[in-house]
This record gives C-alpha cells, structure tokens and sequence, in this order.
C-alpha cells in the first residue's frame, strides 16, 4: 500500500521541548552534546560494523516520514541499521551518554507519524535484524528478529502447517517489530484478534542499553505483571524490541467468501448485528461504502453495480464453509440485501475479495492524497458511525470513503484531498478531527490499529482523561527517564 505524504509544519514547542529533555538545548548550541554531530558518529562507528552508520543527508533524509499526512518530521543526525541485539545496546548506550534522542523503525508503513524522526536524533532502523530464529510446531511458536516481514513469516510458518493470523494491509512490507510496536490489526481479527495477542514474551534493549526478557514460551504464564503486553503497542518509547516470542495457531482450511450487497449503508450495519448476535464467528467481515465501491469500479472497471450503497463480505475458514455462508446469506437477505453471492471455490473467493484490496488505492486516485482514520466504535453503533461520516462529508465538502473492519467495529474513512489546495487540506485536517470526536461521542477509541504517533496524540489526552496521562507519562519516565526514546509521540 502506497500512500501519499505531505509535508506540515513543524510544530517548534514540541520540537523544543524534546530538545530540552534530552540534548540539554538547542542543537548546535555551546554545551550541547548535538553540537558537534562527529561526537556521536564516531563513538557509534567504534561499536559497529562497517556499513552500518548512514549520515549522508540525502540518505538520512529519506528516513525521516512514515506515510502519515499531517506529522512534522525533523532531520535525523544519523541513521543506524544494527544487525544484532548488540548493536543495539551500543546505540542505546552512546545516546544516553550523549543525551541524544533515539527513533526505534521498521518498514515505515505506519499511518500515524511514529516512526518520525526528530532532529538531531539518531534514526534505528532494525530491518536488517531479519531473522526467523526458530519455528516450533509442538509449542506452536516461532521465534523472530524484529525486521522479519509479516508475509515472510506466515509463510515460513505455513511450510510447518501453521497459522499466524495478524495480517495488516501492508504485510507483504511491514515488519514483526512495527506491528507490535503499534499493536497492527488487519482483516482476520474478527475471528482471530490483534498483535498483541500473539506476543507471547519479548528481548527489549532499555534506554541505558539494558537487555530485559519478559514473558514466556509456554502455553500458561502469569509471572508477575504483564510487562510484554504493556510494551505491545508502546511505538518505541518504552524500549527497543530485538526479539519477540510469537504465539502461532494451526494452519485453518481454505476460506470461502460471500458478498452481499445493500441499498443502504444502515441495512449492511443491521445483517453485522444479526450476524454477530447469531454465535457466527466469520474468519472475515468487512464493508465498503458506497463512495469507496465507486472509487474502486472507477480504478479497476470491476463491474459492481453503482446502485450499490453498501457492500460486505463475509468470509468463513471452517470445515463446512458453504454452510456458514448460506446462514449469513440469509441473514444479510433477511437484513435487506439486494443481492447475496457466495463463492464456490477459493479462486472465486479471491475474486471477491479484490474489491477490498483495491480500495485504498482506488481512493488515493480519486484527489491524490487521503488521510486514513482508524476509529472504532462497539459493533452496535456501527450504522450511527457511518450516518455521521456522511454528515461530516456533506459539511466539509469532501469525499469520505469508508471501507471497515466491520466485524470488530473498526472504520477507516478515508479523506480524500488535493494537497496542493490549501483550504482543501485545511477541511480535511478538521473532518479528521471530527470523525474522531464522533467515534468518542459512540463509546469508540481513537484507534483500533494504526496507534496514536504524532497524529492523535491530542486525542489520545481527550480519551483517557487527566489522570491517565499522568500514570502513562509515569510508566514512560521509570523506563526512559531522560526522554530519549521516540520524543515526541503518544503524548
């Protein structure tokens, strides 16, 4: 998935602020350890192997954004790419001596700004840490460096006749480590859940260049508080991951799917209701709205009918596939659907499911630029989240498509703006921020799967409240008391 960036202006406070807390000042000032940048290169190179320390600012430079739009970035010093666990504890130990700010990467796939760089900081880029240690099909684990990608390790997994069921929409770029960092979803979680429930127990290299073990390789563990889930989902700032313990399941049979398509958005949230209240249990189930089905028949001519308010598909990995999809057939026709259509195979299914694949892309074409939001609300109130999107698209003047993990009440409306038009970006940045207060006002979250970065921090303040900021800035000064790991995000 390729996603359009634009630049937006730094915000200088915060900027300032990070400075302060960990260089001491301003970079390039007397006394400040960012003055003399050859300091920090040439104690990293006495601790790493050749090739691994970047400083052309060409280079540097293109490690600097994730693909969030809307996120200052700074310029980073330098960029490392350690390829062992010790490589990273000599990074993390010349930054806490220096004072020098660290930004833990992956595969920069993330919507939120998290992997930004800072300036003057020091870039950890841990893609070449890409290993698969060990797969194990008794225990049903496998055992990875933080660069292995997502799609390299289900099928490393799937030759064991096992199943890691996390599957972002990025998987065939995004690694191990991102997706823990940002505790990623994808389309399987109504079934199987999220990151975090795979992640069995992890090596993290502390700021002071300290490596901790949590958690377990075992089936059961309840040893103490859980300090593995509470680094799931952390976006670097805690510690840097350098190995993680993945819980894997059995690999399951073939799925099938079904489409259903509905004259409105509000019978589609209907059958995901009677669907859930039924006991099914869908490996899959997903929506298009109307705009979004558009964009994707304008991009791909896929043929499906313009009529089309609402489309869901439904997918079901069971030993008795067409069954299941009959049951929800008729529970989509009692909902209202206008048209019911299961697969019969898994190349038809597949087919099927090219119209969700396609949809972010066929929405970035439509102005060139979106801005992807990630509000979950509880599955009840998924038809009011839709009703709202329209309203604020109708107000801002902007084509909102919204494709969802509908299954688990995970929307993602897309803005879809031409950012060379000022007051167009201007609109969209306010739409972004109103749909996200409407998924608080239904009981929602402001992310279900992309986390918080520099995008929702503000956000993130307004839904856990005062006082949980205050225990989370807490947790986050007993790890990284100099405020060295990743400034600047979550809050």
């Amino acid at each position: 998935m390729i996603m359009s960036r634009i630049e937006a202006p730094r915000d200088e406070d915060d900027a300032a602020a990070a400075v302060d807390r960990t260089a001491g000042g301003t970079p390039g000032s007397p006394g400040s350890p960012l003055g003399d940048p050859s300091t920090l290169v040439d104690r990293l190179l006495a601790g790493l192997p050749a090739g691994s320390v970047l400083t052309d600012p060409d280079v540097t430079a293109s490690y600097a954004n994730d693909m969030a739009s809307f996120c200052p970035a700074g310029a980073p010093a330098v960029v490392v790419l350690p390829r062992s666990v010790e490589d990273v504890q000599h990074v993390m130990r010349t930054a806490t001596e220096l004072r020098v700010p660290v930004v833990p990467q992956g595969a920069r796939t993330g919507l939120s700004g998290a992997a930004n760089a800072t300036d003057g900081c020091v870039v950890l880029s841990l893609t070449k840490m890409d290993r698969v240690l060990e797969i194990n099909p008794v225990d049903r684990v496998a055992v990875v460096e933080p660069g292995v990608v997502n799609a390299a390790l289900s099928r490393a997994v799937n030759e064991h006749g096992l199943y890691y069921p996390p599957d972002p929409s990025s998987w065939e770029m995004c690694t191990i480590g991102g997706n823990i960092g940002t505790a990623s979803g994808g389309l399987c979680c109504v079934k199987y859940g999220v990151t975090a429930e795979y992640v069995l127990g992890l090596d993290v290299v502390l700021a002071d260049g300290r490596l901790m073990s949590t958690g377990r390789r075992t089936a059961k563990g309840v040893a103490g508080y859980d300090l593995t889930r509470l680094f799931v989902g952390s976006e670097g700032s805690l510690g840097i991951v350098v190995k993680a313990v993945l819980g894997l399941r059995p690999k399951p049979p073939e799925q099938l799917v079904l489409a259903a398509e509905f004259a409105s958005a509000s019978a589609a949230c209907d059958a995901i209701c009677r669907i859930m209240e039924g006991g099914h249990v869908p490996s899959l189930l997903e929506l298009m709205d109307r705009t979004t089905v558009k964009a994707v028949n304008d991009l791909a001519h896929m043929g499906l009918p313009e009529s089309t308010e609402a489309l869901l598909l439904a997918a079901f990995d069971t030993t008795d596939p067409a069954a299941d999809l009959a049951a929800v057939g008729a529970l989509c026709e009692a909902a209202g659907a206008t048209q019911v259509v299961p697969a019969e195979d898994a190349a038809e299914s597949e087919l099927l499911l090219q119209a969700r694949r396609l949809a972010l892309t066929a929405l970035e074409a439509v102005k060139g630029t979106t801005m992807i939001d990630d509000v979950c609300v509880p599955r009840s109130r998924l038809g009011e989240m839709l009703a709202g999107i329209d309203r604020v698209a109708a107000k801002y003047g902007l084509t909102i498509g919204v494709c969802a993990h509908a299954g688990d009440g995970n929307t993602h409306p897309t803005v879809c703006f031409d950012a060379q038009d000022p007051d167009e970006s201007r609109r969209a940045r306010e739409s972004f921020d109103e749909i996200m207060a409407l998924g608080l006002e239904l009981g929602g979250t402001i992310t279900g799967e992309h986390g918080v970065g520099v995008l929702k921090k503000e956000w993130l303040a307004r839904e856990i409240g005062p006082v949980g900021l205050e225990m989370q800035r807490a947790v986050k000064q007993v790890f990284d008391p100099l405020g060295i790991l990743n400034p600047g995000k979550l809050f």
